[in-house]
């Protein structure tokens, strides 16, 4: 166990995309459509990119890494279009829901951080509304107003935690992420992170900031962290 999670949290903030929900082969599927409609190739390098971004820097990073003759008005209609159709088959991914549960049962406030759009949020959770429904609140940093700067900036975790009725301090507060641009910007905000990264992912990075590095939310410790252990 690395020293950091001697922590007493209180508080939770989730991350959603490739973290509770496999939509990041649902993104990588409808991006990679788009550019083969241009002769372009959709590479990790771009989507590692991507990860955690603002929809409309995620667009322009991948516009001008692939070279799409496109503007981010023009890609983004397309992407959405492709994504409205694969989001209802999006699943749980391991680990998620037990955790989700499990904080709630034990009155832990949790609440969601996501890079998304509101619209976008609701379609993928379309399939999940009552787990979704556990979290104390939800914010969306793409159209929040208050959220002046996406990952890799601290600002969404900063008004995620801000809008729980007794406002944690950062150090009481612990980020579950996958992307980099996630853990950078849980990381600024002072608040603990557990990182759940994707296999390609180069761990190397943040291992030594970061409270802990997981495969799977499956593997994550609650007592670790002065949380409820698990029941079971």
């Amino acid at each position: 166990m690395n020293e950091k999670q001697n922590r007493q949290i209180t508080h939770v903030i989730f991350d959603v995309d490739g973290l509770i929900l496999d939509t990041e082969k649902l993104y990588t599927e409808a991006s990679t459509e788009i550019c083969s409609r241009y002769g372009k190739e959709f590479t990790w390098e771009i989507k590692a990119k991507q990860m955690g971004q603002k929809e409309h820097v995620a667009a322009q990073i991948l516009i001008d890494m692939a070279g799409l003759p496109l503007t981010v008005d023009e890609y983004l209609p397309q992407l959405e279009a492709n994504l409205y159709k694969l989001f209802p088959s999006t699943a749980l991914l391991p680990g998620a829901e037990r955790l989700i549960r499990h904080l709630h049962k034990h009155q832990v406030p949790i609440c969601v951080a996501t890079g998304s759009v509101q619209h976008g949020y609701n379609q993928k959770m379309a399939g999940h509304k009552e787990l979704f429904s556990l979290f104390h609140h939800h914010v969306t940093a793409s159209d929040d107003p208050e959220v002046k700067e996406g990952k890799p900036a601290p600002d969404c975790f900063l008004v995620a935690a801000k809008r729980f009725k007794d406002q944690p301090k950062p150090e009481q507060t612990l980020v579950f992420e996958d992307s980099p641009n996630g853990v950078q910007a849980g990381l600024s905000a002072g608040m603990a992170v557990v990182w759940v990264p994707e296999p390609r992912i180069d761990r190397s990075q943040y291992q030594d900031q970061v409270d802990s590095i997981l495969d799977t939310l499956e593997d994550f410790r609650p007592e670790d962290y002065g949380l409820p252990p698990f029941d079971d």
